[in-house]
């Protein structure tokens, strides 16, 4: 993907004289992952530019406007370069130069008021703006607002986006603050410069133990407020002030006009600042920690400074919190950038095999560790194995080994610290996506933090049991897929999303995925001693069976064991007979020719449990009834349907007496199940459908 983001005429994209827009851009391109392809462009008569940085130098010409002659330069130095995205910041009047020398995707960033901005301040031009870019993004929700300030409902506002400006995270030692209080930015009556300066004089005589430091210029306005104790340092790097506000207690954003954001008050934040800000446009954006100025007075300023001064632990407290709930780090914007520009990009295009990135996929679901393996050859591991085949980066939790293990009179459930790890492991983690599996104990609130906290977290799930209404634990299993719905991006169902009587949002089919290091017997190859497989349980948890627990398999199940059928049927789970688990099973299995699919409940279209990818990935001949619609998937030479008992039984005695045709039936359906209904498939289909990605081959059942 190559990126070319244009920056407004005279941005100083520079070491020595960095504007707002320039730093916010720099940033986020350093820790782009497309950063090795991403080129700026602009103009600014600084020597020492910051990385990846074309300069348009352009000689005044009275017959053409500077912004012809700009956009004129920026179309020749790139007319036989690729452009995949085209990115300009805070100048709409450009798109309409652009638009048709580019057919690119572009994207517009708003920067200021688009309401005082050439190209955006009427409602048509607007609207222009809107059919023209691909994507509109504003630097605050207070910008977003005034653009769509009067605009008809009917228009597609998908294409907007809120992206606030940001800045570096760093360790602050609130040990070292001192009795500073700041003021950085344009010195003028606009900043609040004017009454600023009138209540700093006054704080500094009634607390001569405190300084205040001044950053920032305006040649157009001259306020001039002298004392001993204030110190004004004029218009210095953004290396300096963000090293300096480490040092600073008290920081002041007084803006009288409605600032499209607040850089002053962003960086303040993040270093740990007790911030005193007007109410005005997005600076309340900036940090949620600050006390507010509600009448924008130097009398006002006086006394919330005051009040700070004279209460340390609340001032202390107001510091820390900034810090700790500050979020709007340049790790942050670059990854919602990142993720905009990859939808972008590849939204209609039909041939990416997979995500252009790594990702990093935090998998939550019942990994059965305390059981010792006996349940390792689950449908969690098969989905966590295709992750991982995938290539992606995966952060592996399992839930109910976590409540089982930590246990406690504080917390007798485990669910508190289940919780608390899910949201710890995010901070620390930073993943992607979250793809949970029956993941119940896990707490709505849980996952409403996460999300307000990480705005592009994409969230799954995958559900296998029975859903139908006719079938066992259907309010139960109807309220657990449920429960997420309204953070869910995907679910994913092992039953026909068309066949239930809810509504799931974004649902999808998947089989039960088989895996090649799980399926690895081939029964089609060997002369087994029984006819027929089959094996159940009371609960996979449980392990054993559980008196007086009845299942509505057991009479038909019943019937096939009488002996006049005249087949060796070996069963497990019923006539106390125990389940069988772990590597047990699977040499057990390897001693039958046949394996009879039934699942609980009445059949429903496309659902079974996963013992049909342990039969057909291992090479048995598979039995299931027709009602399920598996035919759709498979043909009779891979899959063998049966309508009613009498024809189940029919079948069962035709294949065991024809072992050649038995064998190669169920070797075309072992190969077809570990072909397309493997885990990597699987887990693809998760992914994609998920984060809206395309894939080169359909998925077979899709």
């Amino acid at each position: 993907m190559n990126i070319a983001i244009l920056l407004p005429y005279k941005e100083n994209f520079s070491h020595k004289s960095a504007g707002a827009v320039s730093i916010f851009v720099n940033d986020t391109n350093q820790l782009s992952i497309f950063k090795k392809n991403i080129k700026v462009y602009g103009s600014t008569k600084d020597r020492i530019t910051l990385k990846n940085y074309t300069n348009i130098n352009l000689k005044k010409n009275f017959f053409y406007s500077t912004t012809a002659q700009y956009i004129k330069k920026f179309i020749k130095l790139t007319k036989d370069k690729k452009v995949d995205i085209l990115e300009v910041h805070n100048r709409p009047n450009y798109i309409n130069y652009l638009d048709n020398i580019f057919k690119c995707k572009k994207i517009l960033y708003f920067h200021n008021d688009p309401q005082d901005m050439q190209g955006s301040k009427s409602i048509d031009q607007r609207i222009n703006l809107l059919n023209k870019a691909d994507k509109i993004v504003f630097n605050s929700n207070w910008s977003k607002s005034r653009f769509l300030e009067s605009l008809p409902d009917t228009l597609n506002f998908d294409k907007i986006s809120v992206i606030h400006q940001s800045t570096s995270n760093v360790k602050i030692n609130f040990k070292k603050k001192k009795n500073i209080i700041s003021f950085i930015g344009k010195l003028n009556t606009s900043k609040g410069y004017d009454i600023f300066g009138g209540a700093i004089l006054k704080i500094l005589d009634t607390h001569p133990n405190w300084k205040s430091i001044v950053i920032g210029d305006e040649p157009r306005e001259k306020l001039n407020f002298k004392h001993k104790n204030l110190k004004q340092l004029g218009y210095k790097k953004n290396t300096y002030v963000l090293n300096k506000l480490k040092e600073v207690s008290i920081s002041v954003v007084p803006s009288k006009w409605d600032e499209p954001f607040g850089r002053s008050s962003l960086e303040a934040a993040s270093r740990g600042c007790a911030l005193i800000i007007s109410n005005t446009g997005g600076l309340n954006e900036t940090t949620k920690d600050a006390l507010i100025i509600k009448n924008i007075t130097a009398k006002d300023i006086y006394k919330k400074i005051d009040y700070l001064i004279k209460n340390k632990g609340f001032r202390q407290n107001l510091q820390k919190n900034a810090y700790k709930n500050f979020k709007l780090t340049n790790q942050h914007s670059s990854k919602l950038i990142d993720n905009l520009r990859t939808k972008l990009h590849f939204k209609g295009i039909n041939n990416p095999t997979k995500v252009n990135k790594i990702l990093k996929i935090i998998h939550i679901t019942n990994f059965n560790e305390r059981f010792d393996g006996r349940l390792h050859y689950n449908t969690g591991k098969r989905i966590n194995n295709g992750f991982i085949r995938l290539g992606h980066n995966v952060l592996s939790i399992s839930d109910r080994d976590i409540i089982s293990n930590y246990k406690s009179l504080a917390d007798p459930y485990g669910r508190i610290t289940l919780n608390n790890k899910i949201i710890e492991s995010c901070k620390n983690f930073d993943p992607d996506i979250i793809v949970i599996g029956h993941a119940d104990n896990i707490s709505v609130e849980t996952f409403d933090y996460l999300k307000n906290t990480n705005k592009n977290l994409k969230f799954a799930q995958w559900f296998l049991d029975p859903i139908s209404k006719s079938g066992p634990d259907y309010i139960n299993n109807r309220k657990r897929l449920l429960k997420f719905k309204n953070f869910m991006d995907s679910s994913f169902i092992t039953t026909d999303p068309k066949s239930i009587d809810f509504k799931t949002d974004n649902s999808f089919y998947i089989p039960n995925p088989a895996d090649k290091s799980f399926e690895t017997l081939k029964n089609y190859e060997t002369n087994p001693e029984n006819d027929l497989f089959f094996a159940m349980s009371h609960g996979v948890h449980r392990g054993i069976l559980k008196k007086g627990k009845e299942d509505n398999r057991e009479k038909i199940l019943k019937k096939l064991i009488n002996k006049d059928n005249k087949f060796k049927f070996d069963y497990y789970g019923l006539n106390n007979r125990q389940p069988i688990w772990g590597n047990n099973f699977l040499n057990i299995l390897s001693n039958s020719k046949m394996g009879l699919n039934l699942s609980r409940g009445e059949p429903l279209k496309y659902y079974s449990s996963d013992r049909i990818a342990q039969y057909m990935g291992n090479g048995l001949l598979t039995l299931i009834d027709e009602r399920t619609s598996y035919s759709d998937f498979f043909t009779k030479k891979e899959l063998i349907t049966y309508k009613n008992y009498s024809d189940l039984v029919e079948k069962i005695h035709k294949y065991k007496k024809n072992d050649k045709e038995r064998k190669l039936i169920a070797k075309n359906g072992s190969k077809k199940y570990l072909k397309f209904f493997n885990s990597t498939l699987v887990a693809e289909f998760i992914l994609s459908k998920t984060l809206d990605f395309t894939v080169k081959d359909k998925f077979l059942w899709e």
